[in-house]
């Protein structure tokens, strides 16, 4: 049809034209010159008004020459008058006058009137505050979840030889020493403590333990309700944990807000997810789930997940047990440590959390709160539960106690496990035989060492954790300044991961990676640092790299942290390392010392009249010894002879002139101005006594 139609078009366009005698170009001109001759003659026939019609008949006879090149189409050809309704009609007086230029003018008004009116808007929206329609946490919880998904689709899957080579090539082994205080327990990688876990008998954590809770008071403003547990201090349940599923089942209806699915006074089933820290009281949910050995049971749950740390094989084997075992009622997170687990384990691990659950829920009926329904087992068994798996090729032990534990529960769980316990019978500590102790030594240090010479220094405040990397001494091996500070950062990343799991450093932590120029070694840095985080069993999430180059990333906080274990705050300062005065604070004495040293010859000395020093001082109390001694002999013959008569006083020395004689020795002082130099009194009885010499000698 549109062929059809541009045929039509051009035929009825060409039709005039036939009609029209056409113009004759001269024989010997070229294209150019054709196409100048009509451009000549149609200046001439613009003249005439008589031919004024045969201009476009011949331009396009002209274009449409041999020797001229052909057109697609033969309307585009026609030459169209613009059409004289368009132009304003003419008026007198419109003419301008010779040398008179016309200015034009734009007017603002109108933008003016637009401008105010954008400001006074941002105005009134900055002055208002927006609010989120809902719950401000559950709205963060989406964000967070939507970032994950993100982050997840960016995220290659393991492959089964990439996480054999992995398990392979690191060498694990678990020691556990236990006294009578304490158990402590160290994950050894490749020689060197990377986990550290303290267990007391008289502390112990809360997290995973189930309570029946009393609601004591709920903020909506700070979309929180504050729950009585019987632990003293009250814990916090925050709207972003409620269970809004039993929520709604119970006849809440409307917005999600923590004041409509928790009174005052109302019962709560909830669980610990962090212990109380400082002023801060324990963190709960009341999303119960409970962990086994290979899965965590979650009742009425309805999305089952599993270890990205697995390779896909064994995703996928473990998706087709749980579809036969898992009740549609529950749901599962599989752990790591399920990689190999029969579908025999997996049911006798499912079995054993429902019947676990079904107790609960009968004990929250007949139970008054606050009251404790489930307790999590001790830090021993928690940690052989969550950690000790296949990967480690021993499990160290110094304790007949704590071995008894461990290979009663294994016994139960993981029957396979117990051929790789050794019991350490040495007489050398296993902490000191495996070097954990110098390892914490090292880690409770704000500067760390790396092996080639490059250091980290590890800042906390209250937000976040800072990680400074330097290249300290080393300068690299050849090369240029690039791959000096690639290999640095590269190092550094390996052990900035060690440093964070065995200091327990959860929160916001940003790491000063030294600026590198080229993009692929930033991405290689920053896929040595995933690499590395990918043993770390604690949650974590790298955010982004800043665009000054600061790598951001999230690690979740659990317990108290290495530091806050080996350590207490200082008294006199808080843990601020200052002491803080209310007067400015005046300069050292080292530096006082040396800013007198360097004023004290500019300064005019002041010496008193008779100033006595401490030699001659020393001196003095000799020469009265030795006079006061010979005095007292010959008065004492004296005595002897003399008869005594009551109340008779014994005759005392005449010190004051013994006094005069010495200090008419002493040199005398010099008036303010004059030299320094000192001039001896010249006395015959000074000269010719050799204890008055000691003494102007000591005086000197």
């Amino acid at each position: 049809m549109v062929t059809k139609k541009k045929s039509e078009e051009t035929e009825t366009s060409t039709k005039p034209v036939k009609k029209k005698a056409p113009v004759k170009a001269p024989k010997d001109s070229k294209p150019g010159a054709s196409k100048r001759g009509s451009q000549s003659s149609e200046a001439q026939d613009t003249k005439a008004s008589s031919t004024a019609k045969a201009k476009a008949p011949s331009a396009k006879k002209t274009a449409a020459a041999p020797d001229a090149p052909k057109a697609v189409s033969t309307k585009s050809l026609v030459f169209h008058a613009p059409d004289p309704a368009l132009f304003p009609a003419w008026k007198p007086g419109n003419e301008s006058e010779p040398g008179e230029k016309i200015v034009r003018r734009r007017t603002r008004a109108d933008r003016a009137a637009k401008v105010e009116e954008a400001k006074a808007s941002s105005k009134s929206s900055d002055s208002t505050v927006q609010k989120v329609r809902g719950s401000t946490r559950l709205e963060a919880k989406r964000q967070r979840r939507r970032d994950g998904r993100e982050g997840t689709r960016r995220r290659q899957s393991v492959t089964e030889s990439e996480f054999l080579a992995r398990r392979e090539s690191v060498d694990r082994v678990m020691a556990v020493r236990e006294t009578p205080e304490r158990t402590q327990i160290a994950v050894i990688e490749d020689s060197v403590v990377v986990e550290h876990y303290v267990a007391r008998s008289e502390e112990s954590s809360l997290i995973g333990n189930v309570y029946l809770g009393r609601v004591q008071n709920v903020l909506p403003s700070m979309e929180a309700a504050f729950v009585d547990i019987g632990r003293g201090r009250n814990a916090v349940l925050y709207s972003g944990e409620v269970d809004w599923e039993a929520a709604s089942e119970a006849g809440v209806t409307g917005p999600r807000r923590i004041e409509a699915a928790l009174k005052t006074g109302d019962s709560v089933l909830v669980q610990v997810t962090k212990d109380p820290i400082g002023h801060k009281g324990a963190r709960l949910t009341s999303q119960i789930s409970l962990p086994g050995r290979y899965l965590v049971y979650v009742p009425g749950g309805a999305m089952n997940g599993i270890s990205r740390k697995l390779p896909d094989t064994e995703r996928s084997r473990l998706k087709g047990i749980l579809k036969k075992v898992l009740p549609e009622s529950a749901g599962v997170i599989v752990r790591t440590a399920a990689e190999g687990a029969t579908e025999e384990q997996l049911t006798t691990d499912v079995e054993r959390l429902q019947n676990q659950w079904a107790t609960l829920q009968k004990e929250s009926e007949g139970a008054e709160a606050p009251a404790l329904l489930h307790s999590e087992p001790d830090l021993l068994v928690k940690i052989v539960r969550d950690v000790f798996n296949e990967d480690f090729d021993k499990l160290v032990i110094s304790g007949a106690s704590a071995k008894q534990t461990i290979e009663g529960y294994l016994s139960q769980v993981a029957p396979d496990l117990i051929a790789r316990i050794e019991d350490h019978t040495g007489g050398i500590d296993p902490f000191v035989e495996y070097r954990v102790t110098e390892g914490i030594a090292k880690a409770l240090d704000r500067k760390v060492w790396l092996p080639s010479g490059g250091s980290l220094v590890i800042d906390r405040t209250e937000a976040m954790t800072v990680v400074d990397v330097n290249t300290g001494k080393f300068v690299g091996s050849g090369g240029n300044l690039e791959e000096t500070v690639t290999k640095n950062n590269l190092e550094a990343a390996e052990e900035i991961v060690r440093q964070l799991r065995l200091r327990d450093i959860g929160g916001i932590i940003v790491i000063d990676f030294i600026d590198m120029v080229l993009e692929s070694n930033r991405d290689m840095v920053l896929q040595r640092l995933m690499e590395c985080l990918g043993r770390d069993r604690t949650k974590h999430q790298v955010a982004e790299v800043t665009s000054l180059g600061l790598v951001q990333m999230t690690r979740k906080k659990l317990g108290l942290g290495l530091l806050e274990t080996f350590s207490e705050a200082c008294e006199a300062c808080q843990g601020r390392g200052v002491i803080v005065s209310h007067e400015p604070v005046s300069r050292s004495k080292s530096s006082e010392g040396s800013s007198s040293r360097r004023k004290k010859p500019a300064a005019t000395p002041t010496v008193e009249p008779h100033q006595i020093t401490d030699g001659a001082r020393n001196a003095i109390a000799q020469i009265a010894k030795s006079t006061v001694g010979v005095t007292n002999a010959s008065e004492e013959g004296e005595a002897k002879a003399a008869p005594k008569t009551r109340g008779s006083k014994k005759p005392k020395a005449s010190q004051p002139d013994i006094l005069d004689s010495v200090l008419a020795a002493l040199p005398e002082a010099p008036a303010p101005g004059t030299s320094k130099r000192r001039r001896r009194a010249s006395s015959a009885g000074a000269s010719a006594d050799p204890a008055v010499k000691d003494a102007s000698s000591a005086s000197d």
